[in-house]
């Protein structure tokens, strides 16, 4: 593995874009350190004012599209857009790890995650956003950590997510009447098809909500000693309901939805602590290689 905290350098520029394809000084890039990466329709420019569009190359390969990096209402943001423009990447054949590396690169600390799931309960109601604080996994042959060769690490993940932030998050969402679940257990497929009837009813007997992006997401920002937050806004229940599921509804709900996420990130954005001395999230890979 090569050593993250070793920062991108730019070597041109061309319509807009930086390349960033070795290793040394950012120079004169700005540097921030939240980065939020985003799913269906989260991505508001009116809001977010794009200094610098930056396309890189990591040892994983390209990340899903180029990184965004500009203000919102003053504070320094980097987006990137999970499943590229045009939402051409479908869950499994995002790159993760070029992700997660490529905004580690540009300095980012935090993560904010907002994403789109079904829901596995009757009290978690499409529209409701739900604030995630467990996973279960259930994907397959996806790449799942950096450090697959030369050194072996086991972090802990017995509280995935950052839960200053996760705090921050559901006290904001209380302030502005957003309906939200301060909690609950995001089960992971592989999709991208949906879930059989079965497959529904079994997950519900263990988990809140269903999606399929979060793993290996979160473990990977964790493993790069980053906090995570992951905001679900449900947008269906799952197929363990008589209802079927098909993407216009998912898009439907989901549009109707994503101006209470885009209002929140807003509100919480100038909240977050310079400094990350209230998480755990800085020290994951403290005692964790062998």
């Amino acid at each position: 593995m090569m050593d993250p905290n070793k920062k991108a350098s730019y070597s041109s520029f061309a319509h807009g874009t930086i390349d960033l394809f070795s290793l040394g000084d950012i120079g004169s890039l700005m540097s921030p350190r939240i980065g939020i990466i985003g799913g269906t329709g989260v991505y508001d420019p009116q809001a977010f004012k794009v200094k610098d569009r930056i396309r890189m190359s990591t040892p994983y390969g390209a990340p899903s599209d180029a990184v965004l990096v500009g203000e919102m209402g003053g504070t320094e943001v980097a987006f990137l857009s999970r499943h590229g423009t045009g939402h051409v990447l479908p869950p499994h054949m995002v790159n993760y790890r070029a992700n997660i590396w490529a905004l580690k690169q540009l300095g980012v600390e935090r993560i904010i995650s907002p994403c789109a799931v079904g829901s596995l309960k009757e009290e978690y109601r499409p529209g409701d956003l739900v604030i995630v604080d467990q996973f279960i996994d259930q994907t397959r042959g996806r790449s799942y950590t950096f450090y697959d060769g030369s050194k072996t690490v086991h972090i802990s993940m017995a509280d995935p997510f950052c839960q200053e932030m996760s705090a921050l998050f559901a006290k904001e969402a209380a302030r502005l009447g957003i309906r939200h679940h301060m909690g609950g257990t995001y089960v992971c497929i592989e999709g991208p098809r949906f879930s059989t009837r079965a497959e529904s009813r079994m997950y519900r007997q263990f988990a809140d909500i269903i999606g399929m992006t979060l793993v290996p997401e979160c473990q990977l920002a964790r493993e790069m000693d980053m906090c995570y937050s992951s905001l679900a806004t449900i947008t269906d229940y799952d197929v363990w309901s008589p209802e079927v599921v098909d993407i216009a509804t998912i898009i439907k709900v989901m549009e109707e939805n994503v101006g209470k996420v885009q209002r929140l990130i807003a509100a919480v954005l100038p909240l977050i602590p310079a400094e990350r001395t209230a998480c755990v999230c800085p020290h994951t890979l403290k005692d964790a290689g062998i």
